[in-house]
Parts: structure tokens; sequence; C-alpha cells
């Protein structure tokens, strides 16, 4: 009877300690509740507004080029972009630096207006001047953005800062580039934080409803911050508790064998 009640009660502290360890599949799954269907989301201001801090490329054309390249003495040779990570090492840039009032200081234009305008009305502005000066006829100008980015942190497998060099990415695409979550990620309460209006603006996302696909946040902007939280596993396998529990067990395993064979 006795070697029965401690066999039994090493059989209780395995099994509780496999169980204690089991997560649900619904909990690592994306949008586990959706099936084959259309979702028609809505695409609202994508362009972002230029702010101040960031760094445009400003490239200027015309029926004379000799002209136009003073415009373009600031802006870098084309780099093929990439990801950064938090151990990499990251080149200055080279471009038009928006400064802390919203302007940028052009050559023979001077210090033009930017921040609070998207890139379409602040090419336009300049393209005005340019014309309205008679500094060049039938001028061209584009602008991109050199340091448009989103990080990503927290459990994902390559935790980075991503440079879009098509200033387009939806959340799904960051996770991906960051090597996607890891096993141990919350999955539905995903922290995205962005700066609007001089606000941080801090917004919780569920990656297991298919309400993302019609989320004003499904399209990122630049200089979002995505923040994954741990689950409950990952936070219960490095707690001094459940690091102490194999110990105890094993101790406990130990001590029951031993009464066992006293016992018998």
């Amino acid at each position: 009877m006795k070697r029965i009640t401690v066999t039994a009660i090493v059989c209780s502290i395995v099994f509780l300690s496999i169980t204690s360890s089991c997560t649900s599949t619904k909990d690592v799954v994306y949008f586990n509740s959706i099936g084959s269907t259309e979702i028609m989301g809505k695409v609202e201001s994508l362009e972002p507004v230029i702010q101040a801090n960031d760094l445009l490329n400003i490239n200027v054309s015309s029926l004379n080029p000799a002209a136009s390249e003073i415009f373009n003495v600031s802006n870098p040779s084309p780099t093929r972009a990439s990801n950064t990570t938090a151990t990499s090492t990251v080149s200055p840039a080279i471009g038009y630096l928006v400064d802390q009032e919203g302007y940028v200081q052009l050559p023979l234009l001077g210090r033009i207006k930017a921040a609070g305008l998207t890139k379409k009305d602040f090419q336009e502005g300049i393209r005005d001047q340019l014309v309205r000066r008679k500094l060049l006829i039938e001028p061209i100008v584009d602008i991109r953005y050199l340091n448009y980015k989103v990080s990503v942190l927290g459990e994902v497998a390559r935790p980075s800062v991503l440079t879009i060099p098509n200033e387009r990415v939806t959340l799904l695409e960051a996770l991906g580039l960051a090597g996607d979550l890891t096993i141990y990620a919350s999955r539905n309460n995903v922290l995205l934080i962005r700066e609007e209006e001089g606000k941080k603006k801090l917004t919780r996302i569920d990656l297991t409803s298919d309400e993302l696909f019609t989320s004003p946040y499904y399209y990122l902007k630049s200089n979002d911050i995505i923040y994954v939280e741990p689950n409950q596993t990952k936070i219960q396998s490095v707690s001094p508790a459940r690091q102490w529990l194999p110990v105890v067990f094993s101790g406990l395993t130990v001590v029951f064998v031993a009464i066992d064979r006293l016992t018998r």
C-alpha cells in the first residue's frame, strides 16, 4: 500500500510538471478563426507627413543638367538599402535634414518649410519656387525618405531597426523581416507605439484576430515601434520558482524512493 502511495505521488509530480508547461495551439497561431474569405480594408493616409529630424533625398532635374546639379550636392550616391540590428554599425546618411523648426536649407532657395507637408506638397512647393525665381526651366523634383524606418523589439527572432526603401510596409511584413515571432511571443497583445502630432500613441494589437486586416495599424508609418511581449510560458520559464522546480522534483523523487526502500 505504501509503495502504491509513493508511486502515485511521483506520477502526480511528473504529470503536473508536464501539464504546467503545455500551451494551446490557439495561442501560437495567427488568425486562427479566419477561413477562406475576402477582406476589404481601408487604406487611408498612407503617405507620411514630413517631420522634424527627417532626412530627405531631394533630386532636382531639368532641361539644363548643369544648372540642376547644385541642388543635388547634398544627396548620397544610390546604395542598396538593408536592415540594421542593434549590433550593426550604421553609416551616417547624407541628405537634407529637416531642422527642429521644420525647415530645409536648399542652395539658392534658402530655408523652405517642410514639416507638416506630404512629399507631394513639398515637391510642388520647391518646383514652384524654382520656376518663379527663373532658376530652372520645367524642373522635376523627386523626394524620398532616407530614414524611413520601423523598430521591432521583444520576442522576435531578430530584434531590428528596419530601413524600408519603398516607404510602405505592413505589420506582418515588418515581423517577417525581423525573423517572425518566437514560440514564446504573446500574439494577442502586440504593442504598437506611434508618434503623431508630438504625442506618443500606444495601441494593442491582436494577431490571432482577422480584425488586423481592416485596422488602421495594418500599414505602419515611419518611426513606428513594435514591441512583442513574452507569453506566460516564457515568464514562468525564467521565474526563480520555475527554475527551482526540477531540483525540487528530483529531491522529492530521491526522498520517496528512499522511503520506499526503507519500508520494504
